[in-house]
């Protein structure tokens, strides 16, 4: 059997499934994700010759396939949040990313180091991958389509987290080569550390994105007056808008994702309630679909292959410390004193804290530039902690978002009927 066309047919009935799967897991306790992990472990059990997912034989692939899922998911993420950025108005998602993250990769760092007994290069880099929540995987927690609404605080905030932090995090990673052997004094690596991957590349993401979101705004609004551009094109705009920001900022060595991120909030904020903008996250938003599901099969695959083979028990503690320790105490720390949350949304915001496809990039980014001690184990470490997440998130997102919704439904009921009531007495 022609091992090409096996795999054809795998991807054709994944993504059928991806087409009916969300309308039809809507209503309950499952999400789409975790059947295609199955999917691709059961396929990677049967002997039908597929080519080994390990991702030490695939480094590069590995690394730029899941670059263009988050980049392409970062697009579609920035251009469904209605709101317009303020530092006011965003204070939840930036408390999350400036606030969070950082509790965040202290103690997974710490957990790395004292439970798992990892190096703390080690330690530091399955923190930087982890840390940051994943635009990929948390639709079913995500704002809804551009105009349509579902921009409650615990959604927006989410949404915003998602978008900011998988650029923020990347300093991190850079922290975690910085910290490993070489020629340079420790001292001199830290310096250019501080000033070129956590001042300089930050500062060129957010600047590079907002040039780029500015000048593609002005093609894409402005020009059509003069030009028009058909409507069967506006997906392809969309991906433009994707490559030319991340393409760019990496050229000038800043974070693309973050530029990609901030070049589609640049973009949403100019004609906000412009068709293009449906247009654009509705292609997005199929191409994202399209790379989970390769990705996912893969995953699955890999850990069919013994990708969890090196996990130990100390790293299984590590991952649960981080899904049902770290991230919901620390969320709840952090937005303690918001007069935007009330404490039902803080709880649910601080417990959803998804970790995907970012993840798997940032290790195997960081694993292709140098050589870190126990990379089995972060990998096995950083696939067990997905499975939980994956799982567990999955499972609860939809009962958890309709309770709020429900709780959210009682509350505006009773503030509609007070004037109501007011009158009649």
């Amino acid at each position: 059997m022609s091992v090409y066309h096996i795999f054809l047919v795998m991807l054709g009935v994944a993504i059928m499934g991806v087409a009916w799967l969300p309308s039809l897991l809507e209503k309950y306790p499952l999400s789409y994700p975790i059947l295609f992990i199955g999917l691709g472990m059961a396929a990677y059990t049967l002997p039908l010759g597929l080519p080994p997912a390990d991702p030490f034989e695939h480094p590069k692939l590995v690394t730029h396939l899941s670059e263009l899922c988050v980049i392409v998911a970062l697009t579609g993420t920035g251009l469904k949040i209605d709101r317009p950025f303020s530092f006011v108005a965003w204070r939840t998602p930036l408390r999350l990313v400036l606030v969070l993250m950082i509790l965040t990769i202290a103690g997974i760092t710490l957990a790395g180091v004292t439970l798992a007994g990892l190096a703390l290069p080690s330690a530091v880099l399955l923190a930087a991958c982890l840390a940051p929540t994943d635009p990929v995987l948390a639709g079913d927690v995500q704002v809804g389509d551009p105009g349509k609404g579902r921009e409650d605080n615990v959604r927006f905030a989410l949404t915003g987290e998602a978008g900011l932090n998988d650029g923020l995090a990347f300093p991190f990673v850079y922290l975690a080569l910085a910290l490993l052997p070489a020629a340079l004094p420790l001292s001199a690596r830290l310096l250019e550390w501080a000033w070129m991957d956590m001042l300089y590349r930050v500062g060129a993401g957010v600047v590079f994105g907002w040039l780029s979101g500015m000048f593609l705004s002005y093609l894409i609004f402005n020009l059509p007056k003069k030009l028009s551009i058909r409507p069967s094109a506006y997906g392809f705009v969309a991906l433009a808008v994707t490559l030319i920001s991340y393409g760019l900022t990496e050229l000038v060595h800043g974070y693309g994702f973050l530029a990609v991120f901030v070049a589609a909030i640049t973009l949403r904020g100019r004609e906000r309630k412009h068709e293009y903008h449906k247009q654009m996250h509705a292609f997005t938003d199929q191409m994202e679909r399209l790379l989970i599901v390769v990705i996912l099969i893969l995953f699955g695959g890999a850990i069919a292959g013994g990708l969890l083979a090196p996990l130990t028990w100390q790293g299984m503690l590590v991952g649960l410390v981080l899904v049902l320790v770290l991230r919901p105490l620390g969320g709840l720390l952090t937005l303690t004193g918001s007069k935007r949350v009330n404490m039902a949304e803080r709880s649910v915001i601080s417990f959803f804290g998804i970790r995907g496809i970012g993840s798997i990039f940032y290790l195997a980014y960081a694993l292709d530039q140098a050589e870190f001690p126990q990379a089995r184990e972060l990998w096995a470490i950083l696939a067990f902690t997905m499975l939980v997440s994956i799982s567990l998130h999955g499972v609860l997102a939809t009962p958890i978002m309709n309770w709020l919704d429900r709780r959210h439904g009682r509350k505006i009921s009773a503030e509609l009927s007070e004037p109501v009531e007011a009158m009649a007495q």
